[in-house]
């Protein structure tokens, strides 16, 4: 079911609601290359990661969430492991996103459906997950209540977050820059998929949300873009429109000149970009009896 149509609780209040969907709405037709982009060109990577930690072989026949599912790439790389003969309900509040992804895997069925909010009954699921979204839910700890109480007692979760932005440092190099160029909205745009990156805070906010043997793995990588400006420029005419900050075309001239000392360190000899980019993989189980 795509309930496109369904009335959706409000999140921040109606105006933002309206601009964020608006928003998300109007770069759908290319979200899968801006997702590439602005996870660093390892979101493959770490959704093969996350589907393991979620240990789905125990139900291989369940039903698995994938909140704020986007295009449904997520669900379709847990739809498509051999063996699994389940079902994937990829929940997202833009019906534009999941109306892309509905044949990229015959498992995955897309729902309309407000994270905080979520339109499941208790214990619905065998398993949920979700892929460098909570970073962005307006209220963290209610999403993942609502996760956990939409899964059966043992249900397991995995969700994939960046890690701090000390241990990017290339994106610390680029707030830097954008701090003093373009203000400090277009910094925190860009700080922003970083909030998650403290291992103490992030088991404590599971913990706190009722989830038991929480576990962070923490992994490493290391991301590549062919040059300091397509790397710098899909920041500034992709992810801050995304988070409401439209600059100028003299702006993202000077921007991305000055770029090039800012993040110098980084290029290689050949000229291409290369950095760590390391991301935290959470796995957790709601308890099998109440607390």
């Amino acid at each position: 079911m795509l309930a496109s149509e369904r009335e959706l609780p409000v999140s921040g209040g109606p105006g933002k609601r309206t601009y964020v969907r608006e928003m998300f709405t109007a770069i759908a037709p290319t979200y899968d290359r801006l997702n590439r982009i602005i996870s660093l060109r390892f979101d493959q990577r770490w959704r093969r990661s996350a589907v393991r930690r979620l240990g789905w072989e125990r139900h291989p026949a369940g039903v698995y969430l994938d909140l704020c599912a986007g295009t449904l790439d997520f669900g379709a790389t847990l739809a498509r492991q051999p063996g699994f003969a389940g079902r994937v309900v990829g929940a997202d509040f833009v019906p534009a996103m999941l109306r892309l992804g509905r044949r990229k895997a015959a498992r995955v069925a897309p729902v309309t459906a407000d994270a905080l909010e979520l339109p499941f009954p208790d214990a619905s699921f065998d398993g949920a997950m979700s892929q460098f979204g909570l970073m962005f839910f307006s209220d963290r700890a209610q999403a993942l209540r609502e996760m956990i109480r939409v899964l059966a007692p043992g249900g397991r979760l995995a969700i994939a977050v960046w890690n701090s932005l000390e241990h990017t440092p290339a994106y610390a190099a680029e707030v830097a820059l954008l701090e003093r160029t373009a203000g400090p909205a277009a910094a925190d745009a860009v700080r922003a998929p970083f909030c998650l990156g403290d291992r103490d805070e992030l088991e404590k906010l599971f913990t706190e949300c009722g989830a038991e043997d929480v576990t962070i793995t923490t992994q490493q990588g290391l991301a590549r873009f062919p040059t300091i400006r397509s790397m710098v420029e899909a920041e500034l005419r992709s992810w801050l429109p995304v988070r409401g900050i439209t600059l100028s075309e003299d702006r993202i001239q000077q921007i991305l000149e000055e770029a090039e000392e800012a993040l110098s360190t980084f290029r290689t000899g050949n000229g291409t970009v290369l950095f760590d980019s390391p991301a935290h993989i959470v796995a957790a189980v709601k308890p099998k009896k109440a607390n």
